[in-house]
């Protein structure tokens, strides 16, 4: 389970997310292994990404991106409309270096 980061590390995330353009998409086979590989993948080298739920119905997508975040043992950052921003730190190569609380 990922350390719960603070507001103001929620913040400074969110700021460094801005930019980002989406490095996954779920299709309409939705979640499958395949995509979690990848997007285990993605966040070990990127720690912090947006992703693009493709799911028209918004409590659907709300359950995509909660299974997503579960699975990938990561922290939802930010969520807006179809697109989301997960972060989980890499123990071994950390590349952002979060405020102290």
């Amino acid at each position: 389970m990922p350390a719960v980061p603070t507001a103001a590390q929620i913040r400074y995330l969110r700021g460094q997310a801005h930019d980002l353009k989406p490095l996954l998409q779920t299709g309409g086979k939705g979640i499958t292994p395949a995509l979690l590989a990848e997007l285990h993948n993605v966040l070990e080298h990127h720690e912090l990404i947006k992703i693009k739920v493709s799911a028209e119905d918004r409590t659907v997508r709300d359950a995509m991106i909660a299974d997503l975040v579960a699975r990938s043992g990561s922290v939802l950052v930010q969520r807006i409309g179809h697109i989301a921003v997960l972060y989980r730190r890499n123990p071994e190569n950390a590349r952002i270096v979060l405020p102290s609380a």
